[in-house]
Order: structure tokens, then C-alpha cells, then sequence
């Protein structure tokens, strides 16, 4: 059976850039990389939008990644090197590993490719020597180099010269370098800084870049010297440039390949970008960025706009070096002499951040702020927040990010050693307490930043679980590798101390009796403490693990039940009440560690482990319903909030968090709830759901919340049922949102909107009344005591920001003043006259004053432009500088110097303005779209839903979250919407209904139909299809109100008879005979396909009935022609369809599907191969202009045939009935990389990003968002086999 992960990725927090090595920056053309500490992050430029996005995730290495080098030659090869001695060879484009070389002698420190050679990577350990492996060719193998050995300091970094055959340069710890050349004497430890000469300190080198225009110079910074320019040649110095302060470090830089001569250093200690020339020992100009120190600088060659920029760049000489720049000439200003260069710079800093700035513009392209750059070992939902999350982390800090935009909020102080686990205070206490590996455990308040509480009674043992009591707040529990559980309470007083044989990992509190306590211990024991005696003695031990339990969780729904994860790959679930245990998971391969109950259904519980997987369990009887591959390490954390029960994040070694849904697990639940069922279908008490077999029921708090409020409503209880229930088991990403807008257009009572709101998409009705009040309250703002969070903006980038708002809102005036403020007068001036000639005047009056009060000489044009002769001559009287007064006086009076109009011309046509009217609006519209298209290619359907909805286009909304396979949720918005969606819902409730066509839930299919009018022809195909017994069909028949399954064949004789055909397909179709069907509907096909002027439409209908033949009567032997006839009829048509809905990414696919199966089946159909490759031949042809590729590949114009073929192929066709459902199908998380086994897609040879949906053989696989499309167009598998596909 064809099959697709039921869990859902939806959501991705990337690691942050490693802050320990030197080369864990890289870039290539439109890719640049970066390392976490165990895996390398690859962003591509998506030409489109003009953007980075993250493009792979590889993780192959076990050990910190020391080193990463992009190959000069090949774009899609880089190599990188890790801390277990190893080296890798990676293809990008494939995502695979190319080679690997393991156990080099000495941990790989520094790697680079070699330039002189093809397919060599050079490598090099502390002391040396050079080693240099050359990866495929005659001489393959690791040699080493000749001369770079038995150095006297260790290597910090190495440089091959790019242009320089075989030249090298080694930087070393004691601050001086190393040259080898070929025919040349090699120069060990030679250019040690003045100041170190005769001392033995050490100075180590932090940076080395060969100057790209010549030959012989050299940029080298040491950690404490500074920065010189060395000619390695002459051995001599020759600038040393100095720094602004003795506090500026510098760690890393590099030349700016578009403007010779320049460079840019990052300051270590704080995010200062400077721009330097070689002519000048100080800098041109200073960034200051982020807070936090530099730790990797990488200029990409060609910035995103290199389109653009050609036009700047001067023509490089190349015989000159970077020093022989022309000195400006002497009318400039020193600075003014150097303009910014037009480059993309990625900065890496000490905090993990990433980001692309742009140096010309002086803005971030993108920022990724704060990421961890280690391992994370847990992850938890504040209580009172869905969408805040906290992490705990190897690298000692715990962050809170907002999940929906997946940013962070606040990190703690940090320098914590190791936090192994963290626990939120109750409710809305904001605290958060933290374990760590050698400072005791910890209280954090989240909104002052600063710690306010430690416990040490663990001394400097490890603690390796926090857990904040829920049910009492004053009670915090600790367990450590010490043998001790203990319980404190908050201010530190000790209530019990429970003593274990040895290090206990885990413990949590019962959630049905506060007084209860489980642990997990280092014995393989479970044990269970009651705080209500004073007993130090486990109420019950539980035995059975075969290694040491790591966590244990109580279920939230089952009294007395509780689950452990083990070293022993299994999770245990044992009954507290039977003392016993009452079901071994089986599963993993390795060591258990993330373990988490749903807090809705009672028997679904989920685990992480070292496997790298995520497994879901049917605790009933321990089935694994599913297995996600996606993380690249050990997953430690698994956590979900109770109000959005089915939305779970987890954590892991690979340093990412991610975002699951886990609502396809409970599928045939949520279609109960738009199909209006009865209660006890969707809620149900415990033991009703954990009967064996039981289909899924809710049976946890928030769904009993939301029954409550329904129950107190007396109107509206539908539309509210739809939008609660879709909150709660959508994931985040903008449901919400929707759900704000559909009360916009149902025109719900302003002040019932969240707060957040104004946040989101908003409605073009508020948009510019929620944005004037944001600019007053940046303007208004007095910065609060503690700051604002993370980074928050200053005075003056409020008031910009407020500003640019105002800007953009036409509202000028206010911009003017702001900017006034701000003292940029010269930006409020400049627009001025966009209010009135009458207010630009009286600024400019305003600065005239100013200027003669600082008696300024810039006062002069201002008051010639305003005409103002008698101020100005006043000023100039005043300074004595008399002939200037004489002369503009002079000028006045001849009437040179005139005062502008202020007042508006009369009669003007007001006939303009409606039409400016109607041009705005569909303007609107189109940005909308743009901006809707940009979500939706982003893997973000319900947004780009979200951006439709505001500018009330309701069908292409409902049309985005089709093709997102937002199913559901289109289904729900559409029935609150009513009429105006009805065409898209019904097209949702039909796809819907193929979802409900498998094994249990065939009524459900029945009542989604019967929700649609006119639905007769969709149950008939449904009841076609239901492979029961004749009682079940007959039953099924009857919920239709179609006619028993005999009646339907005496129907379908008779209209045999009158030549009714499509009635006697249908009818045979539910008759005991369905084969029947079969000659008459391809008999009438093949009729139609013959006549000249065949279209789409008089064709498809009675295929798609054809289609919904029982499966077991297609694979008769007896019809195999007739099977063979309908899958390349099918084939063919779905190719038709598929160009009409562009679905261009499988269009080939159809044709070569088809054009196999003629080839190798015996069939009579009026089709040949040949037309089908030239039919292809005309669509590739005339549609690839439209969509021009990047890559500039010649082009070559259809010819007269193609165009011709292409013409007849559109008459045929016919346009797509709703507009909205044109465009390739995109679903949640296409674009998020997984680092699961890589799966190459059996339509299109290429690998697949994104879901992965596997064919009936169990091992083909094709893209998610193709299988949907085919699905689409062609019910059939792509393999040919007669079986239906069903991948909604």
C-alpha cells in the first residue's frame, strides 16, 4: 500500500554559526555555508525573490567540524573536516557525499582545496605536516608536502594563493608565517610582529588573506597587533594600520573582490564592521551591527544584484597591486573619496548569529540572530504561551523563541557550563529553572534577564533534570549523578532528600497527585516516591529495564500509568495500580531519550532517541505508527502545549529545533468535526478510547473546553465549533491569522480582535489606520526600564522606524516633522513639497532661522530658494561680509531671484480621480498576489491565504490552501465563508473525500459528498469504488439514496440499449458487473478521440467515472486490454490537464508515462508515440520563454510546427473553470531540508526536497507535492499498475 510519513515537518529553527574555528564561513556563487558544531548549513539565492534560503543541512560528521572549504572550481563541491579525523567531500546539488577519507593522522585543523589542482584538498594538524589528498585521477591518495613539516609553532591557519601556482602561507601561534613556493627558498617563522622580536610571547595569527591583485602581498591580523600588509617577497612590512581604540580585536577579514584595494575587519569584542583602504592606515567607515563580537567574515563574489552592478565596477588593471590605487584627488573629502562598495558580506558572530549584510546599502539582507550552536537538550512550551518555547543547551544558554516567526526573544546570561534540562514555572510566573552540568541548578526570570536563584546542594555533580511542580508552585524537584532526587522548595528550603544506588537521570511529577514523584536511575530502575510520608523509601520500585532509565512521564490522562525510555532502546509503560508492566516498545536502535504522551489521545505516545528517529506508538497494543527520519542526531527533547495538543516541537544534537504537526495521526477526527458528526465521535472518556481498535477520540482539557463554551452559545455555535477546533489542532503558521480575517469578512465587531491582530496580515480595511497608530506609538515611545527584549532599537530607530511608516502611508507631514527631529533636514526638505509649496516654505524658513542662529554659511541657498532676500541680506550684514550682501540684494531686485507658488492651479479635472481609483485597486490586488506567491513558495499556504483574504479575493484564498493540501482547514473556512467559496469547498470537499476512501471511514466520504449540492455523480463514483461485500454496497447505496446494486443493473441494460452511454457506465459501474463498463466507456473515448475536434471536456468526465472501477475488477485477467486502454487514456488526458493547471514539473512525466505504456502493452487506441513526443516537444518549447531559466541557456524560438502543435494542444484544452487552482501544488515544510536518507524521485531523477510519498511497491518514491498534482490529474499510480493513488 502506497504510503507517506503521518508526521508532519512544519517548522525549522536552524543552528547557529560555531564560534571555536576559524573556517566555518564559506561562499560560491549564488551558495554560501556555515558550520554548527555537528552539521553545515547551505543557504542558495533564490533568483526570483532575490533571497538566501536555506537549502541542505548536512550532517555526516560525529565530531565537532574544524574546517570547511568551498571548492574554487566547482561550485557544487565543498569539503569540510571534523575533530574524529576525518574528511569529507560533499556534492551540494545531490546533497551526498562524494568521498571521505578517515582516521588522517592528527585532527584535521585547517583544510583548504588546493588551486593549482583539479581534485586535491589540502590538510593540516597542529605541528603539520601538509598534507595533501588528491580525491580521484592517477594519483589519487594523501601525500604530503615536501617542505611544510617540523614547524616550531602550531598552525592556526593556512592559504593557498589563488593565482600563484602552489604558493602557500601557514599563520602560527606564536604570530609568525610561514612561505613556501615552488623554486623558491622556503621561509619558516619569518614576519613575526616588531614588538615580539627577542620575547617568547605568544601572538597568534586570526587572519590571512593573499591580496587578490598581486602576487606577493599579504593581509595578516594577530590576535593582539593588529593588522599589517606584508610583501612576502621582500619579507617586509609595508602598512600597519591602526585601530580607533586599544579595545578593538580583530579576528577575522577579508577583501572586497569588487573594489580593489578595500578590505573589512569584524571586531571581536563588540559587532563592529570596518571598511578599510590599503592607502589609508585607519578605516574609511564603521558599522557598528549587532551587540555581540565577530567571529567569520565571508564577501560573496557576486552579490545577489549582480545584474545590476556591472555598470559600477571600475575596469581592473591587472598589473597593478592593491596599493598602487590613484590617490583620490584633493576636492574630496578623505572619506568622501571611497564610496561604500557594492557587496554582500556574511557575518558570523560569537553568538551564534548569521547574517548577510548589505555593505552598500548599510542594511541586513537577512539576520538569523542567536542561534545554538551546540547540542540541545530540551525544549519546553511556557504554560500560559503556546508559542514561546524555551531550549536548553550544550553551550550554556537557555533562549525563548517565538514560534511562528521562529525567532528568538530572550537568552539567559549564559556561561552556565552545560544546561541539560529546564522546567517553566506555573502559569504566568515567567521563570524558568535551569540544570546544569557543574553550577547547580538555577532560577532565570525571563522578562528582567537576570538570574534570581541558585541551588546547590549538588555541589558541582551533574543535574540532569529540573522539574517545577505543577500542581504546587513552590516546589522544585532535582535528580543528579550524586544518587539524589531532591525536592526544595523555592527559596532553597530541602523537603526531601531521596537517595538512589546510583546517578538518577530523570523525574516528574504524577499530574493527578502532587504528592507524587517518579525516577529514572542509572540501576535500571523506575521508582515512585510519595511526598506525603516522611519516608525516604520508594512507595514502589518498578524492575524489567536491561540498562539505565533515562526519562520517565506520567501520562496526563490515565491515572497511575507512567512510561520510561531506556539505554536498553525500549520504553516501558507501567501500571502503578497493578505494579506492573503492561507493554515494552520496541523499536529504536539505540538509547531512548525524548519521551512525550499526547495530551489529548489517551494511548498516543512519542519518543526520540540516539537513532536519529522519532517514532509515534500505539501504547494500546504497540504498534509504531510512524517513524520520522528527519533530524541529523540524537534526539533529546520532545514537547507539546495543551492547547495546541497536536503541534510538537523537538530537539536535538544537530543544534535544530523542529516543528511537527502530528494531526494526520488523528485524520478521520478532525473530518467528524466539519462534518458536523455527533459529540461522541470527536470527544470520548478514556476507556471508550482506549479500547482496542477504537478510532481516535479527544479526551483531554482544552477539547473539554471548547465543548463547554459551545455549549453556553446560542448562536453562531457552528462557525465558532469550525474556527476552535481549527486553531487548536492546526499548527502555527498563520491559521490564526486566517481565522482574524474570516471575521473581518463576516464582519465581526472590531474590538472582539486579539491584540495580535495588527501583527499578522491585516485586513487592507485597518491597514492603514493600525499602522498610523503603530507610527505614533514608535514616536510617543519612552524606552521602558528593562529594554524591549533581544536587541531592542533605540530612540532614533524607533522614530525612523516610525517614520518610514509615515512615508509609506502618504502621510508626509508627519514624516517631515519626524525627520526634523531626527536632524535630517535634508530628507524632510526633499519631500516637503509633497504636502504643499506652503509648508516646504515655511521649512525651509525654519532651518533658515536655525542655520543663522549657529550663523552657519549653508544658511544661503535656503534663503534664495524661498526668496527670502531681506533675512539673507541681513545675515550677510551681520558677518560684515558686505559685497555678498550688495550682490544678492542686486539680484533680487533685477528679479532673479523669485518666490515660489503656493497656491493651487484652478480647475482641475476631477473626472482623473476615479480612474485613479480603479487603477490603485487592482494595483493592491497585484501586490497582494505578489506577496501571496512569495508565502506560498515559501512552504507558507495559509499565509499567502491570509494575504488573499485581505484584499477579499475569497477564491484564490481558498484556491492557495488547496494547493498548500490544507484540506481541511480550506473546508472549514469555506463552510463559515458560505456562497462566495462555495465552488472552491466543493472542490475541497471532493478531495477530501478521496482522502476518507480507504479502509474505516467510507461513511465519512459519504457525508463529505452529501455536504456539497448536486453531489449525485460523486457518490455514485464513491460507491463504485467501496470494495465491501453486496450487503455492505447495498447499505452504502442506501446512505447514498442510489438504487441497490441490481436495480442499477437493469438500469444500466436499459440504457445500453437507448445508447445513453455515460448513463450506462455509471449504472453498470454499481451494478455486480462493473467490468461491464469498461468496452462501453473506452469504446465511446476512442469515438471521441478519432473526430477532429475533440476536446478535454467531452472526454474526461467519463474517464475519471472509468477511473473509480472496484480495484479487485480492474485486476481481472479478462480485462487487462481494457485496464491497458484506460491507464494510457488516462495517462494522456492527465498530461492535457496537467498543462492546463501548469503543473509544469510533471507534464514530462505524463507524456513519458503514457508513451511507456504504449510502448510496451498490446492495445488498439487512436494515440501514437510519436505525436505524443511532438505534442511535448511544442508545450516545452513555447512555454519556456515564460519561464526563462537563470542560467542564460541559449534560447532558441518555437518554430512555425511547434507553435502550430502548441495552438491545437491549447483548443483542445480549454481554460481551467477556477482560476485559482492554476499553479503547482506546494505543501507545509517543501522547502524545510530534512537530513533523512536522501530519496531520488522515480518521475524525475533528481532528489527530493521536502515530503516524500512512496508508491504501492513500497520503495519508489516521488515528491509529496507531485504525487498530489498527479493525483490531481491521474487517479492512477505512476508505476502502471491499475492502482489508485490517494496521497491527500
Amino acid at each position: 500500500m502506497a504510503k507517506m510519513s503521518q508526521v508532519k515537518q512544519v517548522g525549522l529553527l536552524a543552528a547557529g554559526c560555531q564560534p571555536w574555528n576559524k573556517d566555518v564561513c564559506v561562499a560560491s556563487g549564488d551558495r554560501f555555508a556555515y558550520c554548527a558544531t555537528l552539521a553545515i548549513y547551505v543557504y542558495q539565492l533564490d533568483h526570483r525573490y532575490n533571497e538566501f534560503k536555506l537549502h541542505a543541512i548536512m550532517s555526516e560528521h560525529k565530531k565537532t567540524i574544524t574546517a570547511i572549504s568551498w571548492c574554487p572550481h566547482n561550485p557544487d563541491m565543498f569539503a569540510s573536516a571534523s575533530a574524529d579525523n576525518l574528511v569529507i567531500i560533499w556534492n551540494v546539488a545531490e546533497q551526498k557525499v562524494i568521498a571521505r577519507l578517515d582516521n588522517t593522522k592528527g585532527i584535521p585543523a585547517s583544510l583548504s582545496w588546493c588551486w593549482n589542482s583539479g581534485e586535491a584538498v589540502a590538510f593540516v594538524s597542529h605541528r603539520g605536516p601538509l598534507y595533501i589528498w588528491t580525491i580521484s585521477g592517477p594519483d589519487c591518495g594523501v601525500a604530503v608536502h615536501k617542505e611544510a613539516h617540523s614547524f616550531l609553532s602550531d598552525i592556526c591557519l593556512f592559504r593557498w594563493h589563488p593565482r600563484k601556482k602552489g604558493k602557500v602561507v601557514f599563520g602560527h601561534t606564536d604570530g609568525s608565517l610561514s612561505i613556501f613556493q615552488p623554486g623558491a627558498k622556503s621561509q619558516k617563522h619569518v614576519l613575526r610582529p616588531e614588538s615580539l622580536e627577542g620575547t617568547d610571547e605568544e601572538d597568534p595569527i586570526t587572519a590571512l588573506e593573499w591580496d587578490p591583485l598581486s602576487t606577493d602581498y599579504l593581509l595578516v591580523a594577530n590576535l593582539h597587533n593588529g593588522i599589517r600588509l606584508v610583501d612576502s617577497e621582500s619579507l617586509s612590512c609595508i602598512t600597519t594600520f591602526s585601530f580607533p581604540s586599544a579595545a578593538a580585536s580583530v579576528q577575522c577579514l577579508a577583501w572586497v573582490p569588487s573594489a580593489p584595494g578595500m578590505f573589512i575587519t569584524g571586531d571581536s569584542q563588540v559587532g563592529v564592521l570596518r571598511i578599510w583602504n590599503v592607502s589609508r592606515t585607519t578605516p574609511i567607515d564603521n558599522c557598528k551591527l549587532k551587540k555581540t563580537g565577530f567571529h567569520a567574515l565571508h564577501v560573496l563574489n557576486s552579490s545577489p544584484k549582480k545584474k545590476y552592478y556591472s555598470a559600477h565596477s571600475p575596469s581592473k588593471n591587472h598589473h597593478t597591486s592593491s596599493t598602487s590605487e590613484a590617490v583620490p584627488p584633493p576636492t574630496l573629502s578623505q572619506n568622501q573619496a571611497f564610496s561604500l562598495p557594492p557587496g554582500h558580506t556574511v557575518c558570523c558572530f560569537m553568538d551564534g548569529g548569521v547574517g548577510l549584510y548589505d555593505m552598500g546599502a548599510k542594511k541586513w539582507n537577512f539576520l538569523r540572530d542567536l542561534g545554538h550552536v551546540e547540542t540541545i537538550f530540551d525544549c519546553k512550551f511556557k504554560p500560559d504561551d503556546p508559542n514561546l518555547l524555551a531550549t536548553a543547551s550544550f553551550d550554556g544558554t537557555i533562549k525563548v523563541w517565538d514560534i511562528n516567526t521562529l525567532t528568538a526573544v530572550y537568552t539567559s546570561p549564559g556561561n552556565e557550563g552545560v544546561i541539560y534540562s529546564l522546567s517553566w514555572a506555573p502559569g504566568d510566573l515567567n521563570c524558568i529553572a535551569g540544570a546544569t552540568s557543574r553550577n547547580g541548578a538555577f532560577i532565570w526570570d525571563v522578562k528582567k534577564g537576570k538570574t534570581i536563584t541558585r541551588f546547590s546542594e549538588h555541589g558541582k555533580n551533574g543535574i540532569f533534570c529540573i522539574a517545577w511542580s505543577h500542581k504546587d508552585s513552590k516546589r522544585i524537584a532535582t535528580c543528579s549523578g550524586d544518587g539524589f532526587c531532591i525536592i526544595r522548595t523555592i527559596d532553597g528550603k530541602i523537603l526531601h532528600k531521596y537517595k538512589h544506588p546510583a546517578a538518577v537521570f530523570g523525574c516528574d511529577w504524577s499530574q493527578n497527585n502532587k504528592d507524587m514523584i517518579a525516577t529514572g536511575c542509572e540501576d535500571k530502575n523506575v521508582r515512585v516516591y510519595y511526598l506525603a510520608t516522611s519516608s525516604d523509601q520508594p512507595l514502589k520500585v518498578f524492575t524489567g529495564h536491561t540498562a539505565k532509565v533515562f526519562h520517565v512521564r506520567w501520562s496526563p490522562l490515565r491515572e497511575g500509568i507512567l512510561c520510561s525510555g531506556s539505554d536498553d532502546s525500549t520504553v516501558r509503560i507501567w501500571d502503578y495500580t497493578q505494579d506492573a508492566c503492561i507493554n515494552i516498545l520496541s523499536g529504536h536502535k539505540a538509547p531512548v531519550r525524548g519521551l512525550m504522551w499526547n495530551t489529548e489521545v489517551p494511548y498516543l505516545l512519542i519518543s526520540g532517541s540516539w537513532d536519529y528517529t522519532i517514532r509515534v506508538w500505539d501504547t494500546r497494543d504497540g504498534t509504531c505508527l510512524d517513524t520520522v527520519y528527519d533530524h541529523g542526531a540524537d534526539v533529546y527533547g520532545l514537547t507539546c502545549h495543551p492547547n495546541r495538543p497536536f503541534t510538537m516541537a523537538s530537539c536535538s544534537r544537530d543544534s535544530t529545533v523542529r516543528l511537527w504537526s502530528l494531526t494526520p495521526l488523528i485524520s478521520p477526527l478532525q473530518i467528524n468535526i466539519l462534518a458536523d458528526q455527533q459529540w461522541e465521535e470527536i470527544i470520548g472518556n478514556t476507556d471508550r478510547a482506549m479500547a482496542s481498535g477504537a478510532p481516535p477520540l479527544l479526551c483531554g482539557k482544552v477539547s473539554r473546553d471548547i465543548k463547554q463554551e459551545l455549549d453556553k452559545l446560542t448562536s453562531n455555535v457552528r462557525i465558532k465549533k469550525l474556527r476552535w477546533f481549527s486553531e487548536c489542532l492546526s499548527p502555527p503558521g498563520g491559521s490564526k491569522n486566517l481565522w482574524d480575517l474570516v471575521a473581518v469578512l463576516k464582519d465581526q465587531d472590531e474590538s472582539l480582535f486579539p491584540q495580535n491582530y495588527c501583527k499578522g496580515i491585516m485586513h487592507m480595511k485597518h491597514l492603514v489606520r493600525f499602522k498610523t497608530s503603530k507610527a505614533q506609538e514608535l514616536t510617543t515611545v519612552k524606552m521602558s526600564k528593562f529594554g524591549g527584549g533581544i536587541g531592542a532599537p533605540s530612540k532614533e530607530e524607533r522614530l525612523k522606524e516610525a517614520a518610514e511608516i509615515h512615508l509609506r502611508l502618504g502621510q508626509i507631514q508627519r514624516y517631515c516633522e519626524l525627520m526634523v527631529e531626527l536632524g535630517e533636514w535634508d530628507k524632510a526638505l526633499s519631500v516637503a513639497p509633497g504636502v504643499s509649496m506652503k509648508y516646504w516654505k515655511k521649512l525651509m524658513q525654519r532651518r533658515a532661522d536655525q542655520l543663522i542662529q549657529e550663523g552657519n554659511d549653508e544658511v544661503i541657498p535656503y534663503c534664495i530658494a524661498t526668496g527670502d532676500v531681506k533675512k539673507l541680506v541681513t545675515f550677510f550684514t551681520s558677518r560684515g561680509q558686505l559685497k555678498e550682501a550688495l550682490l544678492v540684494a542686486q539680484a533680487a531686485h533685477e528679479g532673479n531671484i523669485q518666490v515660489p507658488q503656493t497656491s493651487a492651479p484652478n480647475g482641475a479635472a476631477c473626472g482623473d480621480v476615479n480612474n485613479k481609483a480603479e487603477d490603485y485597486n487592482d494595483l493592491l490586488h497585484r501586490v497582494s498576489k505578489e506577496l501571496a506567491d512569495w508565502y506560498f513558495q515559501d512552504g507558507r499556504a495559509v499565509l499567502a491565504a491570509c494575504c488573499h483574504l485581505a484584499v477579499d479575493d475569497i477564491e484564490l484564498a481558498m484556491s492557495n490552501l488547496i494547493r498548500g493540501n490544507e484540506l481541511e482547514l480550506a473546508v472549514c473556512v469555506g463552510t463559515v465563508l458560505g456562497d462566495s467559496a462555495a465552488p472552491v469547498t466543493n472542490y475541497a470537499l471532493e478531495l477530501l473525500a478521496r482522502k476518507c476512501m480507504s479502509t474505516t471511514t467510507w461513511d465519512l466520504a459519504a457525508d463529505l459528498l452529501t455536504m456539497i449540492p448536486e453531489s449525485e455523480l460523486l457518490l455514485v463514483k464513491l460507491c463504485a469504488f467501496y470494495p465491501g461485500g453486496t450487503a455492505e454496497i447495498n447499505d452504502l447505496h442506501e446512505r447514498c439514496h442510489l438504487p441497490t446494486t441490481e436495480e442499477c443493473l437493469q438500469f444500466a441494460e436499459t440504457y445500453h440499449n437507448e445508447g445513453e452511454t455515460v448513463q450506462a457506465v455509471k449504472y453498470y459501474l454499481l451494478s455486480p458487473v462493473p467490468e461491464k463498463a469498461l468496452p462501453i466507456g473506452l469504446l465511446y473515448v476512442k469515438e471521441q478521440l478519432s473526430s477532429p475536434d475533440w476536446t478535454l471536456d467531452t472526454v474526461h468526465h467519463i474517464l475519471d467515472l472509468l477511473s473509480y472501477i472496484r480495484t479487485d475488477r480492474l485486476m481481472l485477467h479478462k480485462c487487462s486490454e481494457a485496464r491497458n486502454e484506460l491507464l494510457i487514456f488516462c495517462g494522456y488526458i492527465a498530461a492535457l490537464l496537467a498543462i492546463r493547471r501548469h503543473y509544469s514539473s510533471i507534464v514530462p512525466a505524463l507524456y513519458e508515462y503514457t508513451s511507456q505504456l504504449l510502448k510496451r502493452r498490446e492495445v488498439t487506441v487512436p494515440i501514437q508515440i510519436e505525436h505524443l513526443s511532438v505534442e511535448l516537444d511544442g508545450w516545452r518549447t513555447c512555454t519556456q520563454t515564460a519561464s526563462k531559466s537563470f542560467e542564460d541557456l541559449p534560447y532558441t524560438p518555437p518554430s512555425e510546427s511547434q507553435r502550430e502543435v502548441y495552438s491545437i494542444l491549447l483548443n483542445r484544452i480549454k481554460e481551467e473553470p477556477v482560476k485559482g487552482l492554476i499553479g503547482p501544488d506546494y505543501v507545509t515544510g517543501s522547502n524545510l531540508p530534512s537530513h533523512s536518507d536522501v530519496h531520488i524521485s522515480c518521475l524525475t531523477g533528481l532528489r527530493i526536497q521536502g515530503p516524500v510519498y512512496f508508491l504501492e511497491d513500497g520503495k519508489s518514491a516521488i515528491s509529496l507535492n507531485d504525487a498530489l498534482m498527479w493525483a490531481k490529474v491521474n487517479p492512477f499510480s505512476p508505476l502502471g499498475t491499475g492502482i489508485r493513488l490517494n496521497p491527500f
